[in-house]
C-alpha cells in the first residue's frame, strides 16, 4: 500500500504534495526534476540553507523576494556584495533576514565565483546515487531525511570552503534537483512525468 493520495484531478500524489495550492504546483512541475547550471544549483543550495529549521513552504513563497534580493543568484554578482548590501539584506522583508544564513549565501558566492564554469554542476551531481540500487518509496517513512551521499556531499563541499551545507541541506537539495527520485511509487509526478 502506497502512502500517495488523490489530488484534486484524481490522480495520486505525495501527500505533502497536496496540503496548499503553491505545493501542488511545485510538487508537480519542479520537486524532483533535474536541475543543471551553476547558478541554478547555487540558487537551491542557498534556498535548502534558508530553509533550515523553517517550512519549505515559507521560502517557497518567499522566493521571487530571495531572488531580487540576491540578483537572481547570479554567482558572479553575489560575489560582489559588500558589507552594505549584507546590511540591506538584514532589513528586506522579502527574504528570511538571518544573519548567518545572508552571510553564508555571500560567502558561498565567494567560493563558487572561483570555480571554473560548470564545476559547481558536475560537482554536485557526482553525488547522485545510481537510482537502480534505490526502490521507490511507498510510503513517507521510506523517504530518508540524510544519506551516505547527502553526508559526503555535504563533507566535500565544506571541504572547498562552503557554509550551511549540513546533510540533511544537501538531501533536500539532491531530493529538489532530482538526484534523487523520491516521489512515492504511485505519484503522478514519480519519474518526471
Amino acid at each position: 500500500m502506497s502512502d500517495a493520495i488523490p489530488g484534486p484531478d484524481g490522480r495520486p500524489r505525495c501527500p505533502w504534495g497536496l496540503s496548499t495550492e503553491d505545493y501542488v504546483a511545485y510538487h508537480d512541475t519542479e520537486w524532483g526534476r533535474p536541475v543543471h547550471g551553476d547558478d541554478a544549483l547555487y540558487e537551491r543550495l542557498c534556498l535548502e540553507a534558508f530553509q533550515s529549521g523553517l517550512s519549505w513552504i515559507t521560502i517557497l513563497r518567499r522566493r521571487e523576494g530571495f531572488r531580487q534580493a540576491f540578483a537572481g543568484f547570479e554567482i558572479a554578482a553575489v560575489a560582489e556584495f559588500t558589507e552594505a548590501d549584507k546590511e540591506r539584506l538584514l532589513g528586506d522583508v522579502g527574504i528570511i533576514r538571518n544573519r548567518l544564513k545572508i552571510e553564508a549565501t555571500v560567502a558561498n558566492a565567494q567560493v563558487l565565483a572561483d570555480w571554473a564554469p560548470g564545476e559547481l554542476d558536475e560537482f554536485i551531481w557526482s553525488y547522485a546515487p545510481d537510482p537502480d540500487t534505490r526502490p521507490a518509496p511507498r510510503t513517507l517513512s521510506e523517504v530518508p531525511a540524510v544519506t551516505d551521499e547527502s553526508t559526503a556531499l555535504s563533507k566535500a563541499l565544506k571541504k572547498r570552503g562552503l557554509r550551511f551545507v549540513g546533510p540533511t541541506t544537501a538531501y533536500a537539495l539532491m531530493q529538489a534537483c532530482g538526484l534523487v527520485d523520491d516521489h512515492l511509487v504511485d505519484c503522478v509526478a514519480r519519474g518526471g512525468a
